[in-house]
């Protein structure tokens, strides 16, 4: 499947639409399923993002907006590096303008072939002098740990399930 499918599937949830998170939701355990559900009521506007940063989506609200990187894989860690040669310069470039304009860059991570239970898993990149909510969201997600040559990897058994990222927007 190409990265578009889950970039689509991403903005639906945040766009909050119903009958596909509904559909999507079927086996979820009743904590999962209950916080897909608050995104109807504060739901996004979804933005599929054309450039060169990187950015797959920018998803924008009242209180908060944030860029997103949508990466997938059925392994269980992506590394920059190994995933694509332009990944880690994506990575970078995000990072700076981010910090230029005060904003917690979001990834997330679709785990191939999950089923029953929520595939999702966000990350962020630490970023100091961040203020107001983007502080707040910025040290709540989880930081993307780096390889020992400094090249971002993405463990999803690290990363927030979506359901929770949810649950705190919400």
């Amino acid at each position: 499947m190409a990265y578009s499918v889950f970039e689509r599937e991403l903005k639906w949830i945040l766009h909050g639409d119903e009958a596909f998170i509904r559909k999507k939701i079927k086996t979820y355990d009743s904590e999962t399923h209950f916080n897909y559900l608050k995104i109807l009521e504060k739901p996004f506007i979804v933005i599929r993002a054309a450039g060169s940063l990187g950015v797959d989506l920018v998803a924008v609200r009242g209180d908060v907006c944030f860029p997103i990187e949508v990466k997938a894989s059925s392994k269980k860690t992506i590394r920059f590096s190994e995933s694509s040669g332009r990944a880690s310069q994506q990575a970078e470039e995000l990072l700076a303008e981010c910090e230029r304009a005060n904003v917690a860059p979001i990834y997330a991570f679709r785990l191939k072939g999950v089923r029953g239970k929520d595939p999702w898993r966000i990350f962020t990149i630490e970023i100091e002098g961040m203020t107001g909510h983007q502080r707040r969201l910025n040290r709540t997600i989880p930081n993307t740990p780096r390889t020992k040559s400094g090249n971002i990897a993405l463990k999803w058994d690290e990363g927030m399930p979506l359901h929770k990222f949810i649950d705190y927007l919400c």
